[in-house]
């Protein structure tokens, strides 16, 4: 491990001048592209492009083919690919702090977590310019760089998925019961948006249809599904409940993926336990860094924070919509031996 780096945690600060204006000046390419691609307006009332089977908003989109078309990975680069509102912030915090943690103690006064949101120290790898690529160093080794993204298979760069001489790069995929992401989406979209045109059953049905964010989101998980059965020393199938029910479990089982497993002292000092508390949802919401201001692409940082618990989609979903979601789950993953 490389420890002579003195702050591995650090982001550039370019990373935070985008901006979320759908206006925003796209190259003519770019902007024919979208000219050719199905579109439909969103519940929150944005323009949303079909890609390759999969709907993307004008900005990620862009920032995805500019990564497909340019990203080059470091040998041992990781990646967190989740549908949007799995636990994709918590799911940073533990990352981070996993990986880390012989750098930056858990307990640590100074962890740059009590000072970065999550989304700072470890970033949508589409929403940053090409140029900054580079500039990531949130890991102690200088061989590897964290990395987000809503990816499905087909539009991760191939560089970054495939096995080669020069890279052995990482994914973890973490998905989350359909229904309770659904809800949390919504939620999370209205906490940004003021929503008061658009109930929850329209929004219900363009998700049921597979119109929402890196959607269909079934599609995008069965494709890391299979994956993770074929090259499972490259892709981690992680499930939001487990985590919620067996932290620990695995946690070692994230560790050992990584290639940092954890040591017999670590252990006996109860580090899993330090970590565990530190990236709570309830403790990362009382952070003051994350109570207020707004991510580089204008969300509101305390939107991120609801309350983790997993069935909540009973409080707002009535039984047809809830049978209706299970059907489609069923159909989708029949006889990939993935059920939920």
């Amino acid at each position: 491990m490389e420890s002579e780096t003195s702050l591995p945690l650090e982001c550039s600060p370019a990373i935070t001048t985008h901006s979320v204006d759908e206006e925003m000046v796209f190259s003519h390419e770019f902007m024919d592209l979208l000219s050719t691609l199905p579109k439909e307006r969103t519940f929150f009332g944005t323009n949303i492009y079909q890609y390759k089977g999969f709907w993307f908003l004008a900005l990620p989109l862009h920032g995805m083919i500019e990564c497909q078309q340019q990203f080059k990975p470091r040998r041992n680069d990781i990646f967190l690919v989740t549908p949007p509102k799995s636990g994709t912030t918590w799911f940073k915090a533990i990352i981070y702090t996993l990986l880390n943690r012989q750098v930056y103690h858990p307990q640590d006064p100074h962890h740059p977590l009590l000072t970065n949101t999550p989304h700072q120290l470890v970033p949508f790898i589409n929403l940053l310019k090409p140029s900054e690529y580079d500039s990531i160093s949130n890991s102690p080794d200088s061989s590897s760089r964290i990395f987000s993204a809503h990816m499905p298979t087909v539009i991760l760069p191939k560089s970054v998925l495939e096995d080669n001489d020069s890279s052995n790069c990482k994914i973890v995929y973490l998905c989350r019961e359909i229904k309770d992401t659904f809800v949390s989406f919504f939620h999370f979209v209205n906490k940004n948006v003021d929503l008061s045109s658009c109930s929850l059953e329209n929004a219900f049905n363009l998700y049921s249809r597979g119109v929402s964010p890196a959607g269909p989101v079934w599609d995008q998980i069965i494709g890391y599904w299979k994956e993770s059965l074929e090259r499972p020393n490259k892709v981690l199938f992680m499930r939001y409940e487990d985590m919620k029910n067996e932290p620990y479990v695995q946690l070692r089982r994230l560790a050992r993926f990584l290639g940092k497993p954890l040591s017999e002292e670590e252990e006996n000092s109860g580090v899993l336990d330090k970590i565990v508390k530190l990236c709570s949802i309830d403790n990362l919401r009382n952070l003051e860094v994350n109570k207020s201001g707004t991510t580089s692409i204008g969300l509101k940082n305390h939107t991120f924070y609801r309350n983790g618990q997993v069935g909540d989609w009973k409080k707002y979903l009535t039984s047809e919509m809830a049978s209706k979601l299970d059907h489609i789950t069923e159909e989708k993953f029949r006889g990939s031996g993935l059920s939920f």
